[in-house]
């Protein structure tokens, strides 16, 4: 019996020990703030906190920083630029002087370029800001700021969304992530397009479009009938069925059979994603496009019939960059958005948003294929499309294909003040301004459906432009008090459906990752909840920093 005791006694120790071992190799990360996520938005967020003397690091998922912004989206969606100030602003400067050296030409002659944006100027010479760039250049400049600033980044780690978060007293303690490792703070910041810290942490959001009634809206919800910008089927009248006329034959691929619900009410659709695509026809710089895999034709049979309607709109936002490449955008009723294909993206496990991100990826690598070599394709199309291919030199760790698809929307929070169509068209006064939108209320299309007479439709894409700029309030970053006491959310902001298609472009998005590591560094230098810092002193600094809270031209 002693021996059988002893023998308990020892194991029991030694499990003990070897507990203690394993608990000793978790890497346990302290600083005053961490960052979720490796945006744009992340970064300004963090070089403002480096240059508070802050200690921050940067804690995502993502290889590369920078977001959409270094992802392909390099034709900026500026609205006026005189509101994009402070860090934001010096981004575009330094892609200005990046692009004053002949080094950066290295397949376009500058004074070939043609100097176009949305709108706009590309580069505004007198300003020393460029607004159109290549994804390689923005991330360099991202990766610039890092290392001047000698923020440390934390790349390829996931945020445990189960057990992750520890919470005490309403503030969250540290964060976890699924390969065990720990980073511990004083103030958080959520800088994802999915907003999983937040909603980990307990937070109350949104998915989906919230009904016109519930913050008096007329652009939110279900949008049948409603036909902005031309990303529709018009009076094209093309039948959604295999053989057209016949619903006994099926639907073709790409249609919902759903009710596409009632105008002005709410839903859980959200509008659709894609990959901003850089292509070029630069022989040299090419990569010819290829089948991918499961490559299915009639995924695209919709495209022949709007060919066939004469529609030749295909290469209007094939948008020109530096250095003769593109930055590939959606366009027309059937084209890169992957309608309806997303609904599921924002609550989904890490592996099932992987399966979902295939599928996009997919799906637009086989409609370039279908352009390129499908004989229906119109003969002017083809030798057009097949003169295209990926640019060589970018994304060259990932098969040249953009690292980040544009998560257009996914949660948005319900925090202290909800932003909605009523503050961005200046109806409704917006309190404590942390900094400005500009830009269309611009939401992509979220369904694709058989209207009542037999012919298919897309729904959901909505574009309203402010008469000016607008301002975005300091509570449409913070949580409600209750329910987190030490959590700034720039990025997925407490905002409605229509209202967040606006504030949703990247310049903004790095506006308020500014303004959000400021709060941060105010709170710990005074020693005060985020909650509870006086609006006055935050306007000051804001301010001293370069942001831009009201409207007014700037140099």
């Amino acid at each position: 019996m002693k021996t059988k005791r002893l023998v308990t006694f020892f194991a029991s120790f030694i499990f003990l020990f070897f507990s203690c071992q394993n608990k000793q190799e978790v890497s346990l990360t302290n600083a005053d703030v961490v960052i979720y996520g490796g945006t744009s938005a992340a970064v300004t967020a963090a070089v403002q906190l480096a240059k508070m003397n802050k200690s921050v690091v940067i804690v995502c998922p993502d290889k590369h920083p920078g977001g959409l912004t270094s992802g392909g989206l390099g034709f900026t969606d500026t609205g006026n630029k005189s509101v994009i100030g402070g860090l934001a602003r010096g981004f575009y400067q330094r892609v200005y002087s990046h692009y004053q050296t002949e080094e950066a030409w290295l397949w376009e002659k500058r004074e070939e370029y043609g100097n176009t944006g949305q709108g706009t100027p590309a580069i505004d010479g007198d300003k020393r800001t460029m607004w159109i760039f290549e994804p390689h250049v923005a991330e360099q400049v991202f990766e610039d700021f890092i290392s001047e600033n000698n923020i440390s980044v934390f790349r390829d780690r996931w945020l445990d969304r189960e057990n992750g978060v520890e919470k005490q007293n309403g503030k969250i303690v540290f964060i976890t992530m699924l390969n065990g490792e720990t980073y511990k703070a004083k103030l958080f910041i959520d800088a994802t397009y999915e907003g999983d810290l937040m909603a980990a942490a307990g937070i109350n959001y949104h998915v989906g479009r919230e009904a016109n009634e519930v913050y008096n809206e007329q652009w939110n919800g279900i949008q049948t009938g409603v036909l902005h910008h031309g990303h529709h089927f018009g009076s094209m009248n093309i039948s959604p069925y295999v053989v057209p006329g016949d619903p006994a034959s099926g639907v073709l691929p790409r249609i919902s059979t759903d009710d596409p619900g009632k105008k002005g009410d709410g839903d859980e659709r959200i509008q659709a994603y894609c990959f901003r695509m850089c292509l070029t026809k630069v022989p040299d710089n090419r990569v010819p496009i290829e089948q991918p895999e499961n490559y299915d034709p009639a995924q695209y049979e919709l495209l022949v019939r709007v060919l066939n309607h004469g529609w030749r709109e295909t290469f209007n936002k094939f948008d020109p960059i530096p250095n003769h490449k593109t930055d590939v955008n959606n366009h027309g009723p059937f084209s890169f958005d992957n309608i309806g294909m997303n609904y599921d993206y924002p609550e989904a496990t890490y592996e099932r948003r992987a399966e979902i991100i295939r599928e996009h990826e997919n799906y637009q690598k086989g409609l370039l294929y279908f352009y390129a070599t499908d004989p229906r394709i119109p003969a002017e199309i083809q030798t057009e499309m097949q003169q295209w291919g990926l640019a060589k030199d970018e994304f060259t760790d990932n098969g040249n294909w953009p690292h980040q698809i544009y998560v257009r929307e996914a949660r948005r929070m319900i925090g202290e003040f909800v932003m909605t169509e009523n503050e961005v068209l200046g109806k409704s006064q917006v309190p404590y301004s942390i900094g400005m939108g500009s830009y269309t209320m611009d939401s992509h299309n979220t369904q694709r459906f058989i209207t009542p007479e037999g012919f298919v439709q897309n729904e959901g894409d909505i574009g309203v432009h402010p008469h000016q700029p607008y301002q975005i309030a300091l509570g449409s970053i913070l949580p409600k008090q209750e329910e987190c006491k030490n959590l700034l959310v720039p990025v997925t902001v407490s905002s409605s459906h229509i209202a967040f298609g606006s504030i949703r472009m990247e310049p903004v998005f790095m506006i308020l990752g500014q303004s959000a590591a400021l709060l941060a560094g105010m709170a710990l230098e005074e020693e005060t909840p985020i909650h509870q810092l006086q609006y006055e002193e935050i306007k000051t600094k804001l301010e001293a920093a370069g942001q831009v809270l009201e409207h007014q031209e700037i140099e």
